[in-house]
């Protein structure tokens, strides 16, 4: 058969952009193209399921506006779908003096992206959020949530059968060829034709793009985090969401506290690289991508930069304790005994050539497709807007138009 459109890539952000051109052209013919037996199987699944308000980003940026729009499509859409999330909250701490500044900062930019309900606790306010935690100064964030994103990105595909659509999986893409004003993409399940290609390939973004001579850059190298699981018996510790205060001098975050729908409380996660792009374990290796990531010079440049913390993840990754005691800055009572072995999930990490982390939406065009380079944190939360701004791209790179039919 031949599509008006094929998406490649089953993941959130894949599913909702099949979802929106669906709507906005619902007479055509369009396939979402999955190399897994079930949608939402990478980044998407392992996602640690938390709703973000918007606070980190700057003011005006794509990023805050995307999240601020994603955040409220999201709430409509869970509601809709009788899916459940909940407004936990979140307390980003600052437990050291350094800090107070950062947070400062952090706090003006969340007043300027108007985020609901925000407060900025001292001492015992803190602590009626969170009886544990322990910290000098922390704002709180209300309407941060969790959520079960492989849930929503299942009822999303729902959403695309019952428009018309078709959810393909197993369908590993191998190859994009462009004749006569189609595109051949040879998959694992046999070929198909698509007059237009969408890809959202996350964790393979960038292989996709070089099968249709796109650039070498931006490049994923793959990051992974490890979560460690509080006993059930000690989650009375945490009540919400812990988030430290961001140091922009370093890539990652840093680990924090996560609630969850099911009641398991995440701590973490730390990041070190992915010995293979959906490796997630530390004794996943995939030969290829290892050699590929260590020959990069984005990498090696990254790695230099920033050797000492990379070695200190990779110490907290194999001793617990040492996990642990990067998480006692926030809740003192927290003991190597009280913590179980977690889950694990691998971050697409667009990077240059230069060794700089790639923070920002990219899309490349090349004949009859569009790529989505990156598509990072908070990626999840801001699908449903991130969708409807990868189909105007899509409208605009393809000539759709307003009309209802694609062809």
């Amino acid at each position: 058969m031949t599509y008006d459109i094929a998406i490649v890539g089953g993941g959130i952000i894949g599913l909702a952009t099949g979802r929106e051109l669906l709507h906005r052209h619902p007479h055509a013919a369009l396939a979402v193209l999955e190399k897994e037996a079930r949608v939402g199987a990478h980044q998407t699944g392992h996602n640690s399921g938390v709703i973000h308000s918007g606070i980190y980003y700057a003011p005006g940026s794509l990023k805050a506006r995307l999240c601020m729009q994603g955040r409220r499509a999201l709430w409509k859409f869970c509601d809709a779908k009788g899916i459940e999330y909940h407004q936990a909250g979140k307390l980003i701490v600052a437990t050291q003096a350094h800090e107070l500044g950062r947070l400062q900062a952090l706090w003006e930019r969340g007043i300027a992206n108007c985020i609901e309900g925000l407060a900025m606790l001292e001492g015992d306010a803190i602590a009626q959020r969170e009886p544990h935690c322990r910290g000098i100064k922390a704002i709180y964030s209300p309407v941060t949530g969790i959520v079960d994103y492989g849930a929503v990105a299942r009822a999303i595909a729902d959403d695309i059968r019952e428009a018309g659509g078709e959810i393909l999986t197993g369908r590993k893409v191998e190859g994009i060829r462009r004749s006569n004003g189609l595109s051949r993409i040879a998959t694992a399940g046999g070929d198909i034709e698509a007059r237009h290609v969408i890809a959202c390939g996350g964790l393979m973004a960038d292989r996709l793009a070089k099968m249709t001579g796109g650039k070498s850059d931006p490049k994923i190298v793959p990051f992974r985090g490890d979560y460690l699981l509080l006993k059930p018996g000690k989650r009375h510790l945490v009540k919400g969401n812990i988030y430290p205060v961001p140091d922009p001098a370093f890539p990652f975050l840093g680990a924090h506290f996560t609630r969850r729908l099911n009641g398991d409380v995440l701590l973490g996660p730390n990041a070190v690289l992915a010995f293979a792009r959906e490796g997630y374990g530390f004794s996943s290796v995939n030969a290829g991508d290892l050699v590929e990531t260590l020959t990069y010079p984005g990498f090696l440049r990254l790695a230099v930069k920033y050797m000492a913390v990379g070695m200190g993840e990779m110490y907290r990754d194999l001793v617990r304790s040492a996990y642990v005691r990067a998480l006692q800055r926030y809740i003192p009572e927290l003991r190597v005994e009280d913590t179980l072995p977690g889950p694990s999930g691998v971050r697409a990490q667009a990077m240059r050539a230069d060794g700089s982390m790639v923070d920002d939406l990219v899309f490349e065009e090349t004949e009859g497709v569009v790529h989505v380079r990156n598509a990072p944190s908070p990626g999840a939360t801001s699908s449903l807007a991130i969708a409807s701004y990868i189909a105007d791209v899509a409208q605009k790179r393809f000539g759709l138009g307003t009309t209802p039919a694609v062809v």
